[in-house]
């Protein structure tokens, strides 16, 4: 994708995956840049980073990618501010190590963040982008998606399913001018990793 001139959306942005997209995206001549992360200081601290050292015009908001209603306001707020995503990066993500005797709690959480997410990421924004017939879905997953993870099933599956996912929204609406990718993660994660 030609990122210049574009409107950018990044969650999970405040560190690891979602920070150096940021940073690439700016570099590359996006023309706004709407940084969401759960972690406000670590958006802070982004934000003064990239104005060293871009001309482009980077934003925050918090948001909770587990929760619908935050990814909502994230793309009615992009939408509000810039008039269209051009593209938006499904990035936040977590490691939950263990098997199958992990917490249920563990494993819903996991589930919101590292699939749920991007199924919101796809409500909230794909209306606007197929009514004007072009945009771009960027999800992050994981060669443990493609394989699995030593250590962790919630990872393993959560990853697969993330993948499965983004196939299934290419086939379903590529005629339609969506374009869909996934961004693989191939080193073992830190419970930090947000992607």
């Amino acid at each position: 994708m030609e990122l210049s001139g574009k409107n950018v959306v990044v969650t999970g942005a405040a560190s690891g995956i979602g920070w150096s997209l940021c940073e690439r995206f700016a570099h590359e001549g996006a023309a706004t840049i709407i940084a969401a992360d759960i972690d406000a200081s670590g958006l802070a601290a982004l934000e003064e980073a990239l104005k060293e050292v871009t001309s482009c015009q980077v934003s925050s908001m918090q948001v909770d990618v587990s929760r619908e209603s935050d990814i909502q306001a994230l793309v009615a707020h992009a939408e509000e501010m810039h008039g269209q995503i051009d593209l938006f990066c499904s990035n936040a993500g977590i490691f939950v190590p263990g098997d199958e005797h992990v917490a249920d709690d563990a494993w819903e959480k996991i589930w919101d963040i590292n699939v749920k997410s991007h199924i919101y990421a796809a409500r909230a924004a794909l209306p606007a982008m197929l009514e004007r017939g072009e945009g771009y879905l960027l999800n992050t997953a994981s060669a443990a998606g493609l394989l699995s993870q030593v250590g962790s099933a919630p990872y393993a599956v959560t990853k697969h399913a993330a993948i499965g996912f983004a196939e299934w929204l290419s086939i379903t609406y590529g005629n339609r001018g969506i374009k869909v990718s996934v961004c693989l993660l191939y080193t073992s994660p830190s419970p930090r990793d947000r992607g």
